[in-house]
């Protein structure tokens, strides 16, 4: 059968995935803190990525499997109560993000209204298009699967516009030294500009349907974050160097929209805007597919079925109960702080998956000093981010510690209730045959 994904459909769909809700949410709040250098900000963060999707390409060869990241994980540490509670972790970390981009959504939408953004109807509206996209999933609708691509080259076409046309309307005053923030604070935002790619992961889960992926699942991995990397630290130079960092702050929520205005006035707000409507929304639908088809499913069930299509496989209890543990949490918690502690979990998790690579890389054939490198920068924005998050929340460690329990705890449960454990979806043939001739050994 002809595969699916080719070099260029792998890099579309990475680039889809990073330039979702994520560079509309961040903008504003990594602005807030390192001003004028944000721009470095995003340039460290997509040199992490690179190592990061470095890593995680070698390991998409090696174990082909939807399950991503939740597979690494079983394949470094085994099939036991850590992997299965880090599967457990990612799940809920997932459905914390599908909460802050609803947020976005709202956001943005308020901002279409007579009296400007407020929160209730921010609230109001991020709750409506999770009930709706959850309907849409309910009913087995495809369409909105169908009209991804189209949504990803109108969300490209309007933000590359207005990198390039921004670069004419820059005011050198407002990027200039003398209002230059500490070195420091450029390094803090690092932990959030890096969170503006984390949709690169999802090129790995296309390994299966990948023509070639000995040679294809680096390529795309690269070329998508290389071109997403332009794309920000170009925007990001834009945002600043057409708005006071006090108006930056000001409107942090809603702060790519409001940098439109210097440009192309209110007309470029309200186009800026509608894309990132229609931005977080197919974020949110994307993010429900993955949470509920996947996420759920292994966290629950220990494994995916063989048969794994878009609307083939419904997991309709899954969708359920993740549109059910989402909807209070746009309600009613502080996603700004709950999203970095999310963001630090999946950070964290990943961190633990290139620590555990560095014993796979016989297997894998990739190279030590980059996945060292990998470790290293992930270490290093979780403890800048945690430096500068612990200021203004001081409780930071024990909400982690606490998202660490429930997800251990409920990995005990569902082992105890379901008797499930989180299988391995690739088997090694030769250890595989390995332990066989042991066991028959054995008997």
């Amino acid at each position: 059968m002809q595969k699916a994904f080719g070099l260029w459909s792998a890099v579309f769909i990475g680039i889809g995935s990073m330039v979702g809700a994520g560079i509309f949410i961040i903008i504003g709040e990594a602005g807030s803190i390192a001003g004028n250098i944000v721009w470095l900000s995003f340039a460290i963060g997509g040199v992490i990525a690179l190592l990061s999707g470095y890593s995680l390409a070698k390991l998409a060869v090696r174990y082909p499997s939807r399950g991503g990241i939740i597979e690494y994980l079983v394949q470094c540490y085994g099939e036991g109560f850590f992997s299965g509670s880090m599967g457990v972790l990612f799940y809920l970390a997932q459905l914390i993000s599908l909460a802050a981009v609803a947020k976005s959504f709202g956001s943005y939408a308020s901002t279409f209204l007579q009296g400007g953004y407020t929160p209730f109807w921010s609230n109001v509206f991020g709750v409506l298009i999770v009930i709706l996209f959850a309907v849409i999933n309910l009913v087995g609708a495809n369409f909105v699967a169908k009209s991804e691509n189209i949504i990803v080259i109108i969300k490209l076409a309007v933000l590359s516009l207005f990198a390039i046309t921004g670069f004419f309307f820059i005011d050198p005053e407002l990027l200039s030294a003398k209002d230059m923030p500490p070195l420091i604070n450029m390094l803090f935002a690092v932990g959030l500009t890096f969170f503006a790619y984390q949709g690169f992961s999802v090129i790995t889960n296309t390994v299966e349907d990948m023509e070639n992926p000995s040679k294809t699942v680096l390529k795309a991995m690269i070329i998508a974050i290389s071109i997403v990397a332009i794309l920000y630290i170009s925007i990001s130079i834009v945002v600043l160097g057409t708005l006071p960092l006090p108006e930056v702050i000001k409107a942090k929520e809603y702060a790519l929209a409001e940098a439109t205005k210097p440009i192309f006035g209110d007309t470029g707000f309200r186009i800026m805007a509608a894309a990132a409507l229609v931005s977080t929304a197919s974020a949110i639908n994307a993010t429900l597919y993955s949470v509920t088809e996947i996420g759920y499913t292994l966290a629950k069930k220990g494994e995916l079925p063989k048969i794994y299509e878009y609307n083939v496989f419904n997991s309709y209890e899954g969708l359920i109960v993740s549109t059910i543990i989402t909807l209070p949490m746009i309600l009613f918690l502080n996603l700004s702080e709950i999203t970095t502690i999310a963001a630090l979990c999946v950070l964290a998790i990943q961190a633990l998956v290139h620590i555990g690579h560095l014993f796979k890389t016989e297997e894998t054939k990739a190279h030590k000093h980059l996945i060292s490198l990998a470790i290293l920068g992930m270490v290093a924005t979780i403890v800048l981010t945690l430096m500068y998050t612990y200021k203004k929340m001081p409780q930071i460690p024990y909400y982690i510690m606490g998202a660490l329990f429930l997800a251990f705890m409920t990995e005990v449960t569902l082992r105890l209730v379901t008797k499930r454990i989180i299988l391995r979806q690739t088997i090694h043939l030769p250890e595989y045959l390995k332990k066989k001739k042991n066991k028959d050994l054995e008997r």
